[in-house]
């Protein structure tokens, strides 16, 4: 008021400005804050919901009434019990609890170590950050963690590996005192034995105080729990050499070490151990090494989470539960440019929240990377990313992003929308491929689970509604599935033509455009891009809600099925087909959506007449092959080249028309308004 009184308008607008950028700013803190709290309740909710017995079976098998701690006998009798002699020492005094309330209380008190452990990382990040990352920092990580496997992973066995992460960021940046942060990371190396690892980092950071009561606290407490129980520790440090041989068989899929892997690829023996060491060594060198410079740099989080991927390795044996330091290793920035800062934190989010059969293909040739694909990147992490310096100049400010003019004709009204901006410069092509890897698998999986075939009532459900299609095209005079379907097979060339085309071109062509338009038109690849994921959304929630089956599954009705050959209709899963794919997802038909998909981009993009007709043919093809093999009905097709229309339709309304690629980008500065205020190096 005093600007708009002294006749300095301009000012006052400024402060309107800032006071709109704060208020929206509190409304996204406050929204991720409660995503954070719904995926708590969610996580607390699924462990508790689950039926006894199955639920927290890891403590369960520790401290419950036949637990192994209740034995008078070693704790290694069996191989339930995985910890260090000190984790059953502390853990002894909780076998006097009562059952259900150590249950509750143990979920709850997890959960509460998330957040914590959450709040410590916001807090640590590398500075200098913006006022907007230091307030969304929290409740972004808090919502990382608990989607990510590990956590999941300890609430649900009921597992105390968050213990030790938690123990050593606040050892690093929570307490005061080198003494009292040794303590902390000392007792976590008790509990972990490869946390030792962060001795080397604070000796070589200067912190040789913290180094030395690391080691005097493990010692100590490692000589306590020997006192206490002398059989145990000889058991567990001498003949099972640090847990190896303890739990599940150390070439389980589950253990993400290099000795785990090395046993995977068929190793075994003293040349198995060696290899195990040589390796080890080699990572730990140039893992600490590299942690060492990045703590020097000032991004001592970053260091930490190096030094747990190396830690991670390097053990004999790492668990699911233990593999949290991979996802701290996110906060490390990667890349020049302001398109390639999301490939390193987006790869590591996705290893971390999802099974790894959804990263990589289920090939044969494959499995060796899926089977160690954490571990794949925990030494990425610790050996091979080039983070950046704080000191260099991309640090705070990539190389910005072209962008075209804004269009006039983008959906504004709606909130977000002004973000959608098009964008001419190529897109990262390694997150290209995440995401198109992941966007395939769950869109397997949703259609998979959308009424699958193999439950009777929705089998029903769908040949009812494949009635109801006959019906309107008997309507429509457009019934010509069976006639096309046995003229075709009684024409043998024919036949094999219509079923190669079917089974064949169905992914080929759209990769095949997808990847001309990648390197030859990156701006148009984008616009491609956006209609064909919209239309197979579309496509998705048409499976879900309107489940139908294709005239090969119709009994009675005469259909041939070319191409699977003759279905039992007795079976209502219709054997292994059913388990490969939903065969109930008929509406709409991303055969045909995707084929008309191809030939509209063609049409549109191709510079001579003869290959914009040549793309034209495959719609013409593949409507022929899906009703020739009794795929699919002819509505199907009309329903596919709907949300095809549709997937184009909202790409222009969110993005703006197409931009030629040779169209001039326009100007764009070199740092958001957030980001000019910390230019200046700390």
């Amino acid at each position: 008021m005093a600007n708009v009184e002294s006749g300095r308008p301009g000012d006052a607008f400024a402060a309107g400005a800032a006071g709109t950028a704060k208020a929206r700013l509190g409304m996204v803190r406050a929204a991720l804050w409660l995503v954070a709290a719904v995926l708590a309740v969610r996580q607390v909710a699924v462990v508790l919901s689950t039926p006894k017995g199955e639920r927290l079976t890891d403590l369960e098998t520790w401290v419950g009434p036949g637990g192994v701690l209740h034995v008078n006998g070693s704790l290694y009798d069996s191989t339930r019990f995985t910890g260090t002699p000190f984790g059953g020492l502390v853990l002894k005094p909780l076998t006097r609890a009562a059952e259900q309330a150590l249950g509750w209380g143990w979920t709850f008190g997890t959960l509460l170590l998330v957040v914590a452990l959450g709040l410590v990382a916001a807090r640590a990040l590398p500075q200098p950050v913006s006022r907007r990352t230091a307030l969304l920092a929290a409740p972004v990580a808090i919502s990382l963690l608990m989607l990510s496997l590990p956590v999941r992973n300890t609430l649900y066995l009921g597992q105390t590996s968050i213990i030790p992460v938690l123990l050593v960021l606040l050892g690093c940046f929570a307490v005061r005192g080198e003494r009292a942060s040794g303590l902390l990371i000392g007792v976590a190396a008790a509990l972990q034995p490869t946390v030792l690892l962060f001795a080397p980092l604070l000796w070589f950071t200067g912190r040789r105080r913290a180094a030395l009561s690391t080691g005097v606290t493990f010692a100590a407490t490692t000589a306590l729990a020997w006192a206490a129980m002398p059989h145990d520790s000889f058991t567990y440090w001498v003949h099972h050499l640090a847990g190896v041989g303890l739990g599940r068989p150390a070439d389980d899929l589950a253990n993400q070490s290099l000795h785990g892997a090395l046993l995977r690829f068929g190793l075994t023996g003293p040349l198995e151990i060696a290899l195990f060491l040589l390796l080890g060594a080699a990572v730990a060198f140039l893992g600490l090494r590299r942690a060492v410079r990045y703590a020097r740099d000032g991004q001592l989080l970053l260091a930490v989470a190096l030094t747990g991927c190396v830690a991670i390795a390097v053990s004999p044996t790492t668990w699911q539960h233990q593999l949290l330091w991979v996802l701290l290793a996110l906060v490390g920035r990667v890349g020049k440019k302001a398109s390639d800062r999301y490939v390193w934190p987006v790869a590591v989010v996705l290893v971390m929240t999802l099974p790894a059969k959804m990263m990589l293909p289920n090939m044969p040739v494959l499995y060796p990377l899926r089977d160690n694909v954490v571990l794949l990147a925990a030494l990425t992490a610790a050996c091979v990313v080039p983070f950046l310096s704080r000191t260099s100049p991309h640090y705070q400010v990539p190389i910005p992003t072209q962008y075209a003019p804004p269009a006039e004709a983008r959906w504004k009204f709606v909130p977000l929308l002004p973000f959608l901006r098009r964008v001419l410069s190529r897109p990262n092509l390694l997150l290209e491929l995440l995401l198109i890897r992941v966007g395939y698998s769950a869109y397997q999986q949703v259609r998979l689970e959308a009424h699958g075939g193999s439950n009777e009532a929705a089998r029903a459900t769908a040949e009812q509604h494949g009635e109801q299609i006959l019906a309107i095209e008997k309507f429509l005079f457009m019934d010509i599935e069976h006639w096309v379907n046995h003229a075709v097979v009684n024409v043998d060339w024919l036949r094999a033509f219509f079923d190669f085309y079917y089974t064949s071109f169905h992914f080929v062509v759209p990769l095949s455009v997808l990847g001309v338009l990648y390197v030859r038109r990156p701006a148009e690849y984008r616009w491609a891009r956006s209609a064909l994921g919209f239309a197979t959304i579309l496509a998705l929630l048409g499976f879900w809600l309107y489940p139908l089956a294709p005239p090969r599954l119709m009994p009675g009705l005469g259909y041939i099925d070319t191409v699977h050959g003759v279905q039992d209709f007795s079976q209502p899963d219709y054997g292994t087909l059913t388990a490969l794919t939903n065969q109930y997802a008929a509406m709409p038909s991303l055969h045909f959506g995707w084929s008309l998909w191809c030939g509209l981009v063609i049409a549109v993009l191709a510079p001579t007449g003869w290959m914009k007709a040549l793309g034209l043919l495959h719609p013409l093809f593949t409507i022929a092959a899906i009703v020739a093999t009794a795929n699919h009905w002819v509505l199907d097709a009309a329903g596919g080249a709907a949300v095809v229309g549709i997937g184009f339709v909202l790409t222009y309304l969110l993005q703006g028309p197409r931009v030629s690629a040779r169209g001039k980008p326009a100007e764009v500065s070199i740092a958001e308004p957030d980001q000019a205020k910390d230019r200046t190096p700390s």
